[in-house]
C-alpha cells in the first residue's frame, strides 16, 4: 500500500478555507476547489515507490493486473475506473449534465473525426467514458439536482410575478411533463441574450424580495449576471445534505453544487455538458440531446450496514463506503479483491498491512485529508479512531 500525495485544483468557485481546515494548514487566500485522488491523467496522485517518486498512473500502467486485479482489468480495462475527490464549493459550480456510455463514445468519436483538439475550449467530449457520480457531505452541503415537477415550478415562477416568465409558466402546465420541461429549457437557453439578461435581473430582484424558497436561486445572478442558467436553475430541485448524507447523479440529470464540502466519487471521466452558470462553452443542441427530462424527488442516500456503511448506487465502476471507528473498536479487515483508496476525514486511524510490502511500509497512520492506495490482493486492517471513506469498485 502507498500513502498518496494529491493535487489540489484551484478552480475559481472553490472555497479558500474548507480544504485547508480539513488538512490543518493555513489558508493561502486562494480558492482550493478539489483534491484529486486517483490516476486521472489530468492530476494523478503521487507516491514514493521509485527514487524521486512516481505517479499512481505510471504504477498502474506498468502492471495493471498487479495493481487493479485481473477481474477489474477484464471489466474496465487497464486503468483505475474511478476518480475520488474532496470537493469544496465556495461559489456555485456550472449547471451541468453528463452523458451515458453510448453517448460519450459516439460524441468522442465524432469530435475526433472532426479533428477538434481535446483541449480546445469548444470541445465537449474529452474522453469516451460516462461520468456517473456520487457526492457525500462532510459539512452542510447545498446543491441543485434533477427537475422539479413542472406544475410545482409553474407555481414557483408565477409567484415571482415577472412578465417575461409568464410564457414559461404556461408551457409548464402542458402535458406530457417531459415535453413541457424540454420546451421551457430550450426556450431559456436559446432566448435573445439581451432579453434574457433583463429577465434574469427582474427575476433576481423578485427572488431577493420574496426570500424563503427563492433564496438559493437569488444569489446565482450575483456570480453570473445575465446568465440563462439562473432561470434554468429554477427548474431544479434544491437539495440540502447534512454530513453523512449523499446524492447520486446519473447520466442526463441536470445538477449544480452551490456550497459546502464533500467527498465525491465518479467514473474516471471528464465529460461535462454545461447548461449555464459558467463562462465556458455551452453546446445547446448536444445538451438537449443528452438531458433526461424526467421530474421527481432527487432522493437522498444514507449509508447502510454495520461496520462498513455502504452508499448503494447502480454502477459498477465505483463503490463508496464509510467506517466510523469509535475508541476501543477492534481492528476491521477490509476485502482484498479490488483496488481501493482509503481517505481519512476525521480522527487518527491507522491502516495496517497483513504483510509488509510495497511502498512506504506495512503500517500508515492517517490524519484528516490523508489517503492511501491499496492494490488488489493486499489485505489491510483499520485500527484506531476516526472516520475513513473507502473508494473501490463493485466486486
Amino acid at each position: 500500500m502507498d500513502r498518496l500525495s494529491n493535487t489540489i485544483r484551484p478552480y475559481a468557485w472553490g472555497s479558500a478555507t474548507l480544504i485547508p481546515e480539513l488538512l490543518g494548514v493555513t489558508p493561502t487566500g486562494e480558492p482550493q476547489a478539489e483534491m484529486w485522488m486517483g490516476a486521472h491523467p489530468g492530476a494523478p496522485s503521487r507516491l514514493d515507490r521509485a527514487a524521486g517518486g512516481t505517479t499512481l498512473l505510471d504504477v498502474i500502467d506498468a502492471d495493471p493486473e498487479r495493481e487493479l486485479g485481473a477481474p477489474a482489468v477484464a471489466r474496465f480495462g487497464p486503468r483505475l475506473p474511478f476518480l475520488f475527490k474532496i470537493l469544496a464549493a465556495g461559489a456555485p459550480l456550472s449547471l451541468q449534465v453528463h452523458p451515458d456510455l453510448d453517448q460519450a463514445r459516439a460524441g468522442y468519436a465524432a469530435e475526433e473525426a472532426r479533428g477538434i483538439p481535446v483541449d480546445a475550449p469548444h470541445r465537449t467530449y474529452k474522453d469516451a467514458n460516462h461520468k456517473p457520480e456520487l457526492v457525500c457531505a462532510l459539512t452542510p452541503f447545498e446543491g441543485l439536482c434533477g427537475f422539479r415537477r413542472p406544475v410545482e415550478t409553474a407555481d414557483l415562477l408565477a409567484a415571482l410575478d415577472v412578465d417575461s416568465l409568464k410564457p414559461y409558466v404556461d408551457l409548464l402546465h402542458a402535458h406530457p411533463e417531459d415535453a413541457a420541461l424540454r420546451e421551457v429549457l430550450t426556450a431559456v437557453l436559446t432566448a435573445d441574450p439581451d432579453e434574457m439578461a433583463r429577465t434574469v435581473a427582474e427575476t433576481t430582484d423578485a427572488a431577493q424580495r420574496l426570500g424563503g424558497p427563492y433564496a438559493p436561486y437569488a444569489g446565482l445572478a450575483h456570480h453570473f449576471p445575465g446568465d440563462p442558467g439562473v432561470i434554468a436553475a429554477l427548474l431544479l430541485n434544491h437539495v440540502r445534505l447534512q454530513p453523512g448524507e449523499a446524492m447520486y447523479l446519473g447520466a442526463g440529470v441536470p445538477h449544480a453544487y452551490l456550497s459546502g464540502m464533500g467527498v465525491e466519487l465518479m467514473a474516471n471521466s471528464d465529460n461535462v455538458l454545461r447548461c449555464g452558470l459558467t463562462p465556458k462553452h455551452v453546446d445547446v443542441p448536444e445538451l438537449l440531446r443528452v438531458v433526461r427530462f424526467e421530474a421527481g424527488d432527487p432522493g437522498l442516500l444514507r449509508p447502510e450496514g454495520n461496520g462498513e456503511e455502504v452508499y448503494e448506487t447502480p454502477v459498477d465502476e465505483f463503490r463508496l463506503s464509510r467506517w466510523v471507528l469509535p475508541p476501543g473498536a477492534p481492528a476491521h479487515r477490509l476485502p482484498e479483491t479490488t483496488p481501493q483508496i482509503l481517505l481519512c476525514t476525521a480522527g487518527t486511524p491507522t491502516v495496517r498491512s497483513a504483510a509488509a510490502g510495497s511502498g512506504s511500509g506495512g503500517e500508515l497512520a492517517l490524519a484528516p485529508g490523508q489517503s492511501v492506495f491499496v492494490p488488489a490482493g493486499e489485505t489491510v486492517e483499520l485500527t484506531g479512531t476516526g472516520t475513513v471513506f473507502r473508494a473501490t469498485v463493485r466486486a
